[in-house]
């Protein structure tokens, strides 16, 4: 059976000047083409409400920390359901006051980044380099979790939790990726196959 995976929205306005909550058409057909059934989750409703539906949760990329989001993965951490951060995504996963600017990282461009060995990330794309795409303002400067992978320019690319079934963080946008490169396909993969469990 599929499992169905809860999509974090975000919420932006629309050009009425009407707040809307919008879940990425990349990240639904990437859960879709991964197996999964993708259901959005309002941005400020009790995640509570979900925990017997979804079998994992992804948060998406978006512009400023939520702080709703951040009681949200607290549930999450604590039920041990799996996870995964995309870019902000990853920022709220990992956030304690340890955001830095990173204004050469705002361009869509791709760049290579390093991936430990050991980690997570690796068991599942079985690369110790990998390009991958950048589009945000702000980036993790520290952190007492494993830190996966790096950017040439020593920016945090992704963060882990061992302690958890999966929870996993990336800076970059592997739901952009999808069509064309198996290492993004790999993690989405990897993910809902965890959520199948």
């Amino acid at each position: 059976m599929k499992p169905i995976i809860g999509i974090i929205s975000r919420e932006y306005k629309s050009a009425s000047n009407k707040k809307i909550n919008v879940v990425y058409n990349d990240i639904i057909s990437s859960v879709i083409k991964s197996n999964g059934i993708p259901i959005g989750i309002p941005y400020d409703e009790d995640i509570s409400n979900y925990l017997n539906i979804c079998k994992g949760f992804i948060l998406q990329g978006g512009d400023d920390i939520n702080k709703q989001n951040l009681k949200t993965i607290k549930t999450l951490k604590k039920k041990n359901i799996p996870t995964l951060g995309i870019c902000l995504g990853m920022q709220e996963m990992f956030y304690h006051n340890n955001l830095v600017d990173v204004p050469n990282h705002q361009i869509n461009t791709l760049h290579e980044i390093k991936i430990n060995k050991g980690t997570l990330l690796y068991k599942i794309v079985k690369k110790e380099k990998l390009l991958v795409n950048s589009r945000h303002k702000s980036a993790i400067k520290n952190t007492n979790y494993i830190v996966s992978s790096i950017s040439k320019d020593n920016i945090i690319e992704s963060i882990e939790d061992p302690n958890q079934s999966f929870f996993l963080g990336l800076q970059w946008h592997p739901e952009n990726l999808y069509k064309i490169d198996s290492s993004s396909r790999k993690i989405f993969d990897y993910f809902i196959k965890i959520c199948k469990n």
